[in-house]
């Protein structure tokens, strides 16, 4: 993240002896990312964070992948999906998925295990419901909107706090994090940012959990491993860096808008390894005396476009069969756009309700096999409103 904080209890200088209060040193824990050449945060455990006393080979349930063949538009219905609850981590239905990003759907209902990811960031969006994202470097409250970046390998849980979260999950191979554009060399929030320092939450207080003999799931790049830690990892007692997970509310992203319709790249919110997340609001739309409110025709020629729906009147999609919790995958090959007659409806209307999360990947998503299962077969064809079959 760029900006510093400052957490708990720390030495005045780093690298230096902290002791605690029967006077044996605080272990350190320097995270650091691009091999201590990027953003870093600096842990105090009061207890070895090397310590663990097992660990053996552990299997998730399998997925697969198919490419999406023939090449069309398609729409999935993740309210379709089994909603009987699972855990926010190892409950997750993946849907579309390439050598970057795996994009993900669960509806949970209980606590998830430990948990790290060695392979890279995860961006959560909580479409609705409340959780609370446990740490090692606190906790965060989250709620519906917001979106959760959790860096590389930090051991977390998320617990919801209501009857049911439905959480959508983006986990990258690489970082995710604001758009370059919109920083200063430094690293500051620029003006022309959609978003600042001022909407971004961290934790603020460490979490200090006893236990021994604690487990603790890791996915890295050669599979899952079960780890059995002798001490909780929630034992830090204070930390301070720019590396941490945080919290930025979609409701918070404050829309570019023009006299003419503007294209997408004004909505995004973040930047990860060949993709970008980007957010649809509700926003005053184009002002030109003879502006044409929703999308023109248009056709991405390097990305695939995953759109999910997420609260709102989606204008351009009226009649398509798009409804809460759909999503939209447009791949590049295909000429997408409005469905019939939403040009026409849209002349004169000053303001959209609409919410949306989008994915554009410049590498093609293939479909899993949950995706199939809730998929509308029948939207591609829904700007012709026929097919030959």
């Amino acid at each position: 993240m760029p900006y510093y904080r400052s957490v708990g209890d720390i030495p005045r200088k780093r690298h230096t002896q902290f002791r605690q209060p029967d006077g044996s040193l605080y272990a350190e824990e320097l995270m650091g990312q691009e091999g201590f050449s990027s953003d870093s945060s600096l842990l105090y455990h009061r207890h070895l964070p090397t310590a663990i006393v097992a660990a053996e080979e552990h299997d998730p349930p399998a997925w697969t992948r198919t490419a999406n063949r023939p090449l069309k538009p398609r729409h999935l219905r993740t309210h379709k999906l089994d909603s009987g609850g699972a855990d926010p981590v190892l409950g997750r239905q993946p849907l579309l998925a390439n050598d970057d990003v795996r994009i993900s759907y669960v509806v949970a209902d209980r606590p998830s295990p430990l948990y790290r990811n060695a392979i890279g960031d995860e961006c959560v969006y909580v479409e609705s419901g409340t959780a609370r994202i446990e740490s090692t470097f606190g906790s965060l409250d989250v709620a519906s909107g917001d979106y959760v970046l959790i860096p590389t390998s930090v051991i977390h849980r998320i617990v919801p706090t209501s009857d049911l979260v439905r959480l959508l999950s983006i986990e990258a191979t690489g970082h995710i994090g604001p758009p370059k554009r919109y920083l200063s060399v430094r690293g500051q929030f620029l003006e022309h940012s959609p978003y600042c320092e001022r909407d971004v939450r961290g934790p603020d207080t460490p979490l200090l959990v006893e236990g021994t003999d604690v487990e603790v799931y890791v996915q890295h790049r050669r599979g899952w491993t079960r780890y059995v830690y002798a001490h909780h990892p929630f034992d830090v007692v204070g930390w301070d860096g720019h590396l941490y997970p945080w919290a930025f509310s979609i409701h918070d992203f404050e829309p570019i808008t023009g006299r003419v319709h503007q294209p997408p790249p004004v909505h995004q919110t973040f930047q990860g390894p060949n993709f970008v997340i980007c957010s649809f609001v509700p926003r005053k739309v184009d002002y030109h005396p003879l502006a044409i409110p929703v999308p023109y025709n248009h056709h991405n020629v390097d990305s695939d476009e995953m759109l999910f729906y997420t609260g709102g009147n989606y204008e351009a999609r009226r009649g398509s069969g798009i409804e809460q919790g759909s999503i939209s995958l447009h791949p590049a090959g295909f000429t997408h756009g409005p469905q019939p007659g939403a040009p026409d409806r849209a002349i004169g209307v000053d303001y959209f309700d609409e919410l949306a999360v989008m994915v554009d990947t410049f590498r093609p998503l293939d479909l899993c096999a949950p995706a199939l299962s809730c998929e509308d077969t029948g939207y591609a064809w829904t700007w012709a409103g026929r097919t030959t079959g």
